[in-house]
């Protein structure tokens, strides 16, 4: 079972994904365009061209979780846009609200008590 916890590190890849590969393919954009290990335990997110399909993968200690969620109606309403980075970082809340087809950066969250390290 995973969890999606606080401290939980998401990451998220600004550009587009052809939603074709697999565990491997989406490894290696990891590796190569993000400069991170997917065997870190932090779970990263993909997009398609079409903005109606996430792709995450996760290493849990023995092996890779891939999850997949295609939006039955309409299309994905936020994602970063490419800048200078190719990637950005999203906080457990966020990932929570951008599943749910949300704008994260627009939501409004109660502060946190203590931050996390």
């Amino acid at each position: 079972m995973l969890q999606i916890v606080p401290q939980l590190k998401i990451y998220v890849c600004c550009e587009v994904v052809d939603f074709r590969r697999g565990i491997d393919g989406l490894c290696a954009i990891c590796r190569q365009q993000l400069g991170m290990d997917p065997f870190s335990g932090a779970l990263f997110l993909f997009r398609n061209r079409a903005k109606t399909g996430i792709k995450m993968i996760i290493y849990d200690g023995q092996g890779f979780w891939l999850m997949y969620k295609r939006l039955s109606k309409g299309k994905l309403k936020w994602w970063p846009t490419v800048s200078d980075q190719p990637m950005t970082s999203l906080a457990a809340k966020q990932l929570q609200t951008l599943i749910w087809n949300g704008n994260p950066m627009e939501a409004q969250f109660a502060p946190d008590w203590r931050s996390i390290q």
